[in-house]
């Protein structure tokens, strides 16, 4: 089994996230979530902690802070990195290399040869956008595995790809390339 980096953006399909969580918990896997703070005002850290039976990050500053340096520790921790939802800021800022965050520095420290897989979840016309796009090749150029979008109706109300994929989907993916 293995330890599994969730890097958790923003998206409304996070409720599929919290399922995925507990899925690959429930499959023997040790999963630690790291949140963006707006990921954080959609859904609590603590649900994460509830699901996993693993701290759930958010930032390295005050008082939740955990240890001297979390992302490093988080990086140490990944076997495996999965980041679902990948909303389109975060995808222009792990493309970009920025490490604004608890989330991206982590990211960024994660040791290279560690799998990437990245589940993008937006609205479909930002999915469409040229810059988008070019961050997702950017990301698979740079080794990134991306588990590919769904079509259907959005809780936007608009129709089409940009679905977060469904959790058993990914957590399939992730076996397969944990058999490799």
């Amino acid at each position: 089994m293995a330890d599994i980096l969730l890097a958790v953006s923003a998206s409304v399909s996070i409720y599929k996230v919290c399922d995925l969580a507990s899925k690959l918990t429930q499959a023997g896997h040790r999963v630690r979530a790291v949140l963006t703070a707006n990921a954080a005002k959609l859904v609590s850290p603590q649900l994460f902690e509830a699901v996993t039976a693993e701290p759930a990050h958010v930032t390295e500053w005050g008082e939740s802070r955990r240890g001297a340096m979390d992302h490093i520790d988080l990086a140490r921790f990944a076997d495996l990195v999965v980041v679902a939802p990948c909303s389109a800021d975060l995808a222009a800022r792990l493309a970009h290399g920025m490490a604004d965050d608890l989330v991206t520095t982590a990211l960024l420290a994660v040791p290279a040869g560690v799998p990437r897989l990245v589940c993008p979840a937006m609205n479909p016309h930002m999915l469409d956008q040229p810059a988008v796009v070019r961050n997702f090749a950017q990301l698979a150029e740079d080794g990134w595995i991306a588990i590919d979008s769904g079509s259907g109706y959005m809780a936007c109300g608009d129709e089409g790809k940009g679905r977060l994929a469904e959790p058993a989907e990914i957590a399939k993916a992730i076996e397969d390339v944990l058999s490799r």
